[in-house]
């Protein structure tokens, strides 16, 4: 089954509130390899003038993948897990997410082209506070193998 060109334009659901662990950051800040000590302690964090750990810029995935998963689970998206290979990923930040950061995602599709067989899907994941602010956006270009 192709792509469902029809996703364009369709919003999810805003997520349930994720809230952002300190020792999440700091397993995900090892994991990454990000060495700076505001992503490790709150006396430094907070030294830089930050409320808590500082989760790496690429913590956002951990967010964005809660709503990637409701895409994969829509039973009229045409997308074959298995079929599906990481593009691009890019992200827009407002702030930087911090431990205590209780988080609301919503995924939309902005847009999907067809190549050779193949589906580009471009969808953008807006994540707010608790507060409503935007907080960053993830946008993740998904490479949907056709049949072969």
């Amino acid at each position: 089954m192709p792509v469902n060109q029809d996703l364009v334009g369709r919003e999810f659901d805003k997520t349930t509130p994720y809230l952002v662990g300190r020792e999440k950051v700091r397993e995900f800040s090892r994991a990454v390899f990000a060495s700076s000590p505001i992503n490790l302690s709150v006396e430094a964090a907070r030294d830089a003038g930050y409320a808590d750990v500082v989760a790496p810029p690429t913590f956002a995935i951990v967010v964005q993948q809660l709503t990637l998963d409701q895409l994969f689970a829509s039973e009229d998206a045409g997308i074959e897990l298995t079929h599906v290979v990481h593009g691009a990923q890019q992200f827009s930040y407002s702030r930087p997410i911090v431990a205590g950061d209780e988080l609301t995602a919503q995924l939309a599709v902005t847009s999907i082209k067809t190549l050779g067989g193949n589906a580009m899907l471009t969808a953008e994941t807006a994540i707010h506070d608790a507060a409503g602010e935007h907080v960053v956006t993830a946008t993740s270009t998904l490479v949907v193998r056709g049949d072969a």
